[in-house]
């Protein structure tokens, strides 16, 4: 090929042979989204391409009148001579990988992904490529992520702690992804009703809305002036951490789920008394696992490490460069 079949601009990345954008930060004629995060989603295009599961939370972040259209997982869909198809990434309902088919050539845009179960959304499927973008999160071999089950446990028997000494529980976790992921993993019955932070609750109507089963929730904003939650756990964003929001619960004991609480000392910086590590990215193992299930000869990273896994995978033979992105800005989205 006379130039990369995708190369970074300006507006995003851009396909010039099928002329259309992946996740643009930019208002564009064309873009094929990989999901609703605000980092991968702006607003402004002309038309959107995304994964049909993840419409509803799309409408959410983009308008509930813009120009979007599902595309089935696996199905084939042509911009021109280029052939484009979604795969699920695991990441959140309605995820997506972009397989991008060119003159002999095929190039996969993996936006954020992750390798571990999770019953939230489809699970990741490894594409054979020539051409793998990548993020790099969490590309150092620290970020190991624990079973699922046994964090969940861990916020279980904490919540439960916190409940016995009338104290509120409060975890903090990111609206979208992380927060359906961490309902759907607690056990039942629990030791008394969840609470949703408004930011929270619509989303995870969506979540329902798409079939997926989780525990009965409430919303706070519902709730009357002097609800007692001190059985309660309450899951909000960290913005919510330090505002006048947090003066309705006694004694809240607050907790704080994401990769970044992998390393000690974090948990203190940001002023939790709990860290859970949990993340809806990939891990170093997972990432490795990923590079080599795709056999991809030429590797490009975005995101967080990325020059430390492109001097990673350059020791080891293989063809790797970062590449300028706008992605990753999304508050705490580990």
């Amino acid at each position: 090929m006379s130039q990369p079949l995708i190369q970074p601009t300006d507006r995003g990345l851009y396909c010039a042979a099928g002329d259309f954008f992946i996740d643009p930060w930019r208002p564009v004629p064309q873009a094929v989204v990989t999901h609703a995060h605000a980092d991968h989603a702006r607003p402004g295009s002309d038309q959107y391409y995304a994964a049909s599961p993840g419409l509803s939370l799309l409408r959410r972040r983009l308008g509930q009148n813009a120009p979007l259209r599902g595309l089935d997982y696996g199905v084939v869909h042509s911009f021109g001579p280029v052939r484009v198809s979604l795969h699920p990434a695991g990441h959140i309902l309605g995820s997506a990988q972009v397989r991008v088919e060119h003159d002999g050539e095929v190039w996969v845009a993996s936006g954020d992904y992750k390798r571990d179960p999770d019953p939230t959304c489809e699970p990741f499927e490894p594409i054979a490529c020539d051409t793998f973008i990548t993020e790099a999160t969490f590309a150092l071999p620290v970020y190991r992520w624990p079973p699922v089950a046994a964090v969940a446990a861990e916020i279980q028997q904490w919540w439960h702690d916190n409940a016995r000494q009338g104290r509120t529980t409060v975890l903090f976790s990111y609206a979208l992804g992380k927060a359906q992921r961490l309902l759907a993993a607690l056990e039942q019955p629990t030791p008394g009703p969840i609470y949703l932070h408004g930011s929270v609750a619509p989303l995870t109507d969506d979540y329902r809305a798409a079939g997926i089963p989780l525990p009965t929730t409430r919303r706070v904003s519902e709730a009357p002036a002097d609800e007692d939650y001190a059985q309660a756990l309450v899951i909000a964003p960290p913005s919510a951490g330090g505002s006048t929001w947090m003066r309705r619960f006694r004694r809240p004991a607050t907790g704080f789920a994401s990769g970044w609480m992998r390393i000690r000392g974090n948990r203190r910086r940001r002023g939790y008394d709990r860290g859970f590590v949990i993340s809806d990215h990939v891990d170093w193992p997972g990432l490795l696992q990923t590079l080599a299930e795709t056999g991809a000869r030429r590797v490009l990273t975005t995101h967080g490490r990325a020059d430390e896994l492109v001097r990673y995978l350059g020791e080891r033979g293989l063809e790797a460069r970062p590449l300028a992105t706008l992605y990753g800005d999304v508050e705490d989205d580990g």
